[in-house]
């Protein structure tokens, strides 16, 4: 099963982040869309995608959209993760020995993001680094903050069109 695509209706979400807190999609969804970007910390792709996530979530921390991951790993692994990458969004932990949540959205590649609306439909879906969307998501998390988009790509970067998950 590929991934959920857009205009599908994202299943719930229900899982602990890497601090314990509770998660519930429905709940978070009530107040602004929601960012899911699903990982391994092995993954090379999703190491050099979250940087980026990171980025478009300090651009907008506290308005436009809540961004979390959700690791495919322990909390132990996920943490050193968070730490060596830079990552202050919130991380949810999926079991990594059944993947409940990741089935159930058909992840079959790594980083899988997904943008879901308010109403719960799935308005982005993007597998493995596409530089096209995460700028669309960029711009989707700004119009929701109503700001103009934050520059994503620092001169100079090198910044690749896709890479496959």
């Amino acid at each position: 099963m590929a991934a959920l695509e857009k205009g599908t209706q994202a299943p719930e979400i229900q899982l602990s982040s890497t601090d314990g807190k509770g998660f519930s999609l429905n709940t978070a969804r009530e107040q602004s869309p929601v960012v899911a970007a699903f990982f391994k910390i092995s993954c090379p792709v999703c190491q050099f995608t979250f940087p980026y996530l990171e980025r478009i979530y300090q651009a907008y921390k506290g308005k436009g959209a809540a961004i979390v991951g959700v690791s495919q790993d322990s909390k132990a692994d996920t943490d050193a993760f968070a730490r060596q990458y830079g990552i202050t969004f919130p991380i949810l932990l999926d079991d990594p020995k059944r993947y409940p949540v990741s089935n159930a959205y058909g992840i079959t590649n790594v980083p899988t993001t997904f943008e879901i609306s308010k109403s719960g439909a799935i308005d982005l879906s993007s597998v493995g680094w596409s530089k096209s969307d995460i700028e669309e998501l960029n711009h989707k998390v700004a119009q929701s903050a109503g700001v103009p988009p934050a520059a994503l790509f620092k001169p100079g970067e090198n910044v690749p069109e896709f890479k496959a998950g």
